[in-house]
């Protein structure tokens, strides 16, 4: 989407927008002759003339509303002017720029849908600034990668919220991806997650994301050192707490650091301190506390900006409207102020008690020991709960979304008597983490033979992965086809899905059904019910702490 229409946000809204933020407002008055310059005037010589006042006043008039029309128009114009300003402002991208097959959420009873947002960091060091605050100019012409990943889950009813980190080491399948701006194709690979901003940008991030996940993103937004810098700045200091001195530099073990340097306790870092903290790994022992910290910092920054009246700050509230346009590159959907505006507001309303800070259940890579790999079972859950819309903390209560769910609808007649329907299997039980089951899809393929399907095969593809089983099917005329082979494994129809990736109904046998014939039953995830690994944290707890990694203690 490119910048909006005058049209859609035109001079009216500028106008509107002016004086919302403080631009200027009012109008002009109706003239009145309140003074009596309507007399007439005395007979002046032997012919009776008219005094000229009346018809000078009338022009003065005139001349004072012109005047004070072109100020106001003015006024609401430089108004409208500085809005078209921070609109320029907005770097923009494609959503998606990878093979992704997520779908969005149902709707809920009362229409309303879920809304996630994917926000990166990126350490791009292709400017100036961002050498001087990352350092390594050896580095100034190297990818971008995407070391902060948290994924923003603002639940249908907007009561709820979640802030979700996925590891920068954190090895995932990548899909094919084409940089929008070049034109170059990434085959598929396996890589770790940070590097996914280098093959095609933030869509292929939001690509690799969704094939993890199975949750649909609407929208990325990324940030890199200086965004992070002037948005600290602009926002006048966050509070982070440390339980002991803290000094995050090189050692004789471990070179770099990001040169963070505080005694214990809790302190207001803006600027270059902000950044420190948020790029601090080494003191915190590890990449994954590096994510703990960064939901400290941005739940303690939610904190301070609903504290703050910045609305009616007219200076405030133009250096945040400075800082976030120039720091911000957004999917191009969302590419305005007015749309980015919205967004915040959405976010404005959580309470923070209703706002939970999780890290993605992870173990080990038993590839490489500094890399981690998804916790299948645990990772799982958090995502399903994300799917399906049901709130992180206990408060809340499944969405309701789930009524108007695939198993809720009303079931597709079968194209054809169960034995014409044609249907292959797939093993696809294998994970990054996990072997796959030889054998499984012949297991299938016999089971659906025994309930009278005698069109049923297997496929011997092998090294095929998914976490989840699933149905796939072509065409609209192939979906009952599908719901029915569906039914008769017990799979549920929410795992029926539509795809160009196949040719006829095709079951896919994830990793979630290692054993048996029939789809083991999963239990629905509750509110609150997160893995134990997840390390939760709630938005309103002030009280959190960082601990320092010993080395790093002065």
């Amino acid at each position: 989407m490119t910048q909006s229409s005058v049209h859609e946000e035109g001079t009216q809204g500028g106008v509107r927008n002016s004086r919302d933020l403080g631009w200027g407002d009012g109008g002009p008055e109706a003239a009145q002759d309140g003074d009596g310059s309507g007399r007439r005037g005395t007979p002046v010589g032997g012919r009776g003339h008219r005094r000229r006042g009346p018809r000078r006043g009338r022009r003065v008039l005139r001349w004072s509303a012109t005047t004070l029309s072109v100020l106001i128009l003015g006024t609401a114009g430089a108004g409208y002017l500085y809005y078209q300003h921070l609109n320029g402002n907005i770097q923009k991208g494609e959503r998606s720029s990878g093979d992704a097959k997520a779908q969005k959420t149902k709707a809920n009873a009362a229409g309303q849908t879920p809304l996630n947002i994917l926000l990166l960091g990126s350490d791009s060091r292709a400017s100036d600034e961002n050498v001087k605050l990352g350092g390594a100019k050896y580095d100034r012409n190297s990818p971008p990668l995407a070391d902060v990943q948290m994924l923003i889950h603002l639940s249908a009813d907007r009561k709820s919220a979640a802030m979700v980190s996925i590891p920068r080491d954190t090895r995932v399948d990548i899909p094919k991806c084409t940089d929008p701006k070049t034109g170059k194709v990434y085959p598929a690979t396996t890589d770790i997650i940070n590097t996914t901003l280098a093959r095609g940008g933030a869509g292929c991030t939001l690509a690799t994301w969704e094939n993890l996940t199975g949750v649909y993103i609407d929208h990325w937004m990324t940030i890199d050192f200086s965004g992070v810098v002037r948005m600290a700045d602009a926002i006048g200091g966050v509070d982070v707490c440390v339980r002991q001195n803290v000094w995050d530099h090189p050692t004789a073990a471990v070179p770099g650091g990001s040169g963070l340097k505080l005694t214990a306790g809790t302190h207001t870092v803006e600027g270059k301190q902000a950044l420190q903290w948020l790029r601090t790994r080494h003191a915190w022992g590890s990449d994954l506390m590096r994510a703990r910290a960064q939901h400290m910092y941005l739940n303690s920054m939610i904190r301070t900006l609903k504290k703050q009246n910045v609305f009616t700050d007219t200076g405030r509230l133009t250096d945040l409207a400075e800082a976030a346009t120039k720091s911000l590159k957004v999917s191009e959907e969302i590419g305005t102020v007015k749309k980015l505006y919205d967004l915040g507001m959405q976010l404005k309303s959580v309470p923070t008690d209703r706002i939970t800070s999780v890290t993605m259940p992870n173990v080990t890579d038993p590839r490489n020991v500094d890399h981690v790999v998804p916790d299948p079972a645990n990772a799982d859950k958090l995502w399903e709960m994300l799917r399906d819309d049901v709130s992180l903390d206990n408060k809340g209560k499944a969405s309701a979304a789930k009524k108007t769910t695939a198993e809720k609808e009303a079931t597709k007649a079968p194209s054809a008597a169960d034995d014409q329907i044609g249907v292959v299997v797939q093993n696809a039980t294998g994970t990054s983490t996990l072997a796959p089951v030889s054998g499984r899809a012949g297991v299938v393929a016999e089971e659906l033979l025994q309930k009278g399907f005698s069109k049923a095969s297997k496929d011997a593809t092998a090294g095929l992965s998914e976490d989840r089983t699933v149905v796939r099917y072509p065409s609209a005329e192939l979906e009952g086809d599908a719901q029915r082979i569906a039914k008769s494994l017990g799979i549920p129809l929410s795992s029926v899905k539509r795809s160009t990736d196949v040719s006829g109904v095709t079951v896919v046998v994830g990793a979630d059904w290692r054993t048996g014939t029939t789809y083991p039953k999963q239990s629905k995830p509750k509110a609150g019910d997160l893995p134990g690994n997840a390390d939760a944290i709630n938005g309103s707890d002030s009280g959190q702490c960082m601990d320092v990694y010993k080395p790093y203690r002065w």
